[in-house]
């Protein structure tokens, strides 16, 4: 048997592993990727002599997912935790807390933003159970459609944007409230009858672990593992031009004939190979927009007083280049003990790539005068590392729901052939990994 799995992501990655598992020898993978390494939007660099993660850093805690790999792949010990600080948000020129009790910033009454948003604006979030709410089972609308127009703009532009902005580089008015929080649409579609109440329904229980978890020295550390443990044939630098369907089997191009293939490639690349083969799904696909975006590692000096917390993430509107900085050295402990303070300084927000165009040295000084500004502090790096991510992020639109229900009910027509990736269930890297999961699962299936 031959399969092929194009895209060298952590989808494809853990498509490749769990058929390798599943089948042993018996099956010849083939893993395609486009660019000169594995590892899509995951990418661990080195700053001042240490690994860094210039991509996505840490992973949901409470998902099963990156854990259950490290284990199997006898990685354990490289899994860690952050040491507990909260982050701030730099509003109106300030710097507040993080709101507590809230929904992906969306609080669940006036006290959870108090402070970082005017009276008025408080005494709307309380009398908003007061006012009808007008919401079809099933329905979606935009997260700054519903929350602006329940608690006004202000919790918007500075509870929801910042959280919305890490999570898709996004904002509040590109990402639809059924797919980015479906707990929130279900608590809607189950008859709450205000927002107030939908978001407390919504809530997840009161936990005592850590929200997120990292992996010690990089997720290059299960890249390798799982590459490793799959054993592929890896072709990279090397760009799929044609699926067809045959008799026995499919033809992917240029690889040639397999039995099965798995795309685990971003949604624009998906759309145009399933262009002839499944142009329903095809056309569900091209309507997943990407968002891009730009990573700054900045070493400092080791005795940088940096604030307190993990992090300070930006509202939208203020007169700053980056979206948000993570105090690496204070959200790790294990990065706190580097001979140099290590911050990371995100840029790009969906709709805008002027930044991608700038140069290292611009954006190096960008993210250090804004630092700057944030902190108090006199900025001078030691060093900095720059990565652009070119349609790094889809963007889960109004509708989100209804595109993948299609790519997936055509795809499901298609013996031997499965779909995996970011912009199906979930753009963190545990949805991610689950995808891949689930796409070599229906793949073994059909080769049994």
């Amino acid at each position: 048997m031959r399969v092929a799995v194009v895209g060298g992501g952590i989808s494809g990655l853990v498509a490749a592993y769990r058929l390798r598992v599943t089948l042993g020898n018996d099956v010849e993978l083939v893993l395609v990727e486009q660019r000169e390494r594995v590892g899509g939007v995951l990418y661990t660099g080195e700053l001042a002599g240490d690994p860094m993660d210039l991509g996505a850093e840490a992973f949901v805690a409470r998902r099963p997912e990156i854990p259950a790999l490290l284990r199997e792949l006898g990685l354990e010990e490289q899994l860690v935790y952050p040491a507990g600080r909260r982050p701030l948000i730099w509003s109106g020129g300030a710097a507040h807390p993080l709101p507590e009790g809230t929904l992906m910033g969306i609080p669940a009454g006036p006290e959870s933003v108090a402070g970082l948003v005017d009276d008025a604006t408080l005494a709307r979030i309380a009398d908003e159970p007061n006012r009808p709410l007008r919401w079809t089972p099933g329905a979606d609308v935009s997260v700054a459609e519903l929350v602006g127009e329940r608690f006004g703009e202000q919790v918007v532009r500075r509870s929801v944007d910042p959280l919305l902005g890490g999570v898709y580089a996004g904002l509040a008015n590109s990402i639809g409230v059924r797919s980015a929080l479906p707990t929130l649409a279900a608590a809607l579609d189950a008859g709450a009858p205000n927002l107030t109440r939908a978001v407390r329904d919504a809530l997840p229980p009161p936990s005592t672990g850590p929200v997120f978890g990292g992996i010690h020295d990089g997720y290059r550390v299960l890249l390798d593992g799982l590459l490793a443990a799959a054993a592929p044939k890896v072709e990279t630098g090397v760009a799929v031009t044609d699926l067809v369907r045959t008799t026995d089997g499919w033809r992917v191009d240029p690889i040639g004939a397999v039995d099965a293939v798995i795309l685990a490639t971003p949604a624009p690349v998906t759309a145009a190979l399933l262009r002839s083969v499944a142009p329903e799904a095809a056309r569900a696909a091209a309507a997943i927009e990407l968002s891009s975006s730009v990573l700054v590692a900045l070493a400092l000096p080791a005795d940088t007083p940096l604030p307190d917390n993990s992090g300070i993430l930006v509202a939208t509107g203020e007169p700053l280049r980056a979206k948000a900085f993570t105090l690496s050295s204070r959200k790790w402990p294990h990065l706190a003990e580097r001979d140099v303070a290590v911050v990371r300084a995100s840029f790009g927000r969906f709709g805008d790539d002027t930044l991608l165009s700038w140069s290292d040295a611009d954006l190096i000084a960008a993210a250090a005068a804004d630092l700057t500004t944030v902190t108090g502090l006199q900025i001078r790096p030691v060093t900095a590392l720059v990565q652009r991510w070119r349609g790094g992020l889809p963007q889960y639109a109004p509708g989100h729901d209804r595109r993948v229900a299609e790519i997936e009910s055509a795809v499901a027509d298609l013996p031997g052939l499965a779909v995996a990736g970011a912009y199906l269930h979930g753009v963190g890297v545990p949805a991610c990994a689950a995808s891949g999961l689930a796409a070599s699962t229906r793949i073994a299936a059909h080769l049994n």
